[in-house]
């Protein structure tokens, strides 16, 4: 499964206000609602921000990926903003965020979703994807990058 194809232009926010990283998560997880695929909305924010409690889900370089498990969505539902401002998110790195890709799987299909969260970090471990991903004007822009970079990367 490629990134591309859990990402779609109404889960992409570019220039997303945040106040802080909990207000991040939040308005990731409601970008994420629009993909039509969570049943649950309140189940999946607790289990997102359950992890959360767990290890801050901050890996560095100005990255986030928050991430769960959970049968109270359909499918597997993926989101992705880049802040207007960056933001702290006790990012294991010590540095603000900047970028953050929400990942919901379903608890059956673990190998998938951690294919996905190491597809996820490859990519967004790269300075110059990220520099392309900080001029992206709008979703399209964005989800052509990924589709790019993916086409490039992976040998899919």
């Amino acid at each position: 499964m490629k990134i591309s194809d859990i990402l779609s232009t109404d889960v992409i926010a570019v220039n997303l206000d945040t106040a802080d990283k909990e207000d991040a998560i939040k308005k990731v997880i409601d970008l994420a609602a629009k993909s039509g695929k969570i049943l649950d909305v309140a189940k999946v924010s607790g289990t997102i921000y359950e992890r959360e409690k767990l290890v801050s889900t901050g890996v560095g370089k100005g990255f986030a990926i928050p991430h769960g498990k959970t049968d109270s969505i359909s499918d597997v539902v993926a989101a992705f903003a880049i802040t207007k401002e960056p933001i702290d998110f006790d990012s294991i790195d010590g540095e603000p965020v900047r970028f953050i890709f929400l990942l919901i799987g379903k608890e059956n299909l673990l190998n998938t979703h951690i294919k996905l969260l190491s597809r996820i970090s490859r990519l967004m471990n790269k300075d110059e994807f990220r520099e392309r991903l900080l001029d992206a004007a709008n979703p399209e822009e964005v989800l052509a990058i990924f589709k790019e970079e993916e086409k490039n990367y992976f040998d899919i």
